[in-house]
């Protein structure tokens, strides 16, 4: 990336990373507490996880996916965390950056719509060094699929688009739909056998072609 693309997204980041939107101008209800933008993006990150929000855990760190659902995910990929959290190699950006707050049921609230509307098409016309995309639950496959000229189907759950993996190889960039790695979807893992039997392996391949030095 030459050094004028890099220094156009070192500025969207700044700006990403002061925004107040949620609150200031929210669409609906403002964000419950103060916002605190979690994303990690480079110049030379080739491999993009594409994730949903930060949870109550990373929005107090500030570390995406120290949690363990990041441990799930890390072992999913076949990488270690000194790997996982090299900025220049994996990049991170949820559809939306800030912790959205708990349901009456105290699960995870949508991710922010401001997000999206107000940032993504710039963030990653920024980054277009990236080779491979793992799309982690619904809102990212929408989005990031559609972005990359594969608009998905309505009516689709999560399951039936990570069965269709194989569709998505030939794509450039290449893109994985995954199920969120949170223990919630325990029950899933063990009723679909095949993600960890037939899409790991080629997922670790693909990662560790990506993040080798």
């Amino acid at each position: 990336m030459a050094r004028g693309e890099a220094r156009k997204l070192d500025e969207v980041v700044a700006r990403i990373r002061a925004c107040r939107f949620c609150v200031e101008t929210p669409e609906g209800a403002p964000l419950p507490h103060e916002p605190r933008p979690v994303l990690r993006v480079s110049s030379s990150a080739r491999l993009l996880i594409a994730s949903q929000a930060p949870g109550n855990l990373v929005n107090q760190t500030g570390l995406p996916f120290n949690d363990p659902s990041g441990n799930r995910l890390r072992e999913w990929m076949g990488v270690d965390r000194e790997t996982f959290y090299n900025v220049s190699r994996i990049a991170i950006a949820p559809m939306g950056f800030c912790f959205p707050g708990n349901d009456a049921a105290g699960g995870d609230l949508p991710p922010r719509r401001e997000c999206r509307a107000r940032w993504h098409d710039e963030l990653f016309a920024a980054l277009p060094q990236i080779e491979t995309v793992l799309a982690i639950g619904r809102y990212a496959q929408d989005y990031h699929f559609a972005r990359l000229g594969h608009a998905l189907p309505r009516g689709q759950g999560v399951s039936q688009i990570v069965a269709r993996w194989r569709d998505f190889q030939n794509a450039r960039p290449l893109i994985f739909p995954l199920p969120h790695p949170s223990w919630r979807n325990t029950g899933w893992l063990k009723r679909n056998p095949w993600f960890e039997a037939e899409v790991l392996p080629v997922l670790r391949k693909e990662v560790a072609l990506l993040v080798k030095t």
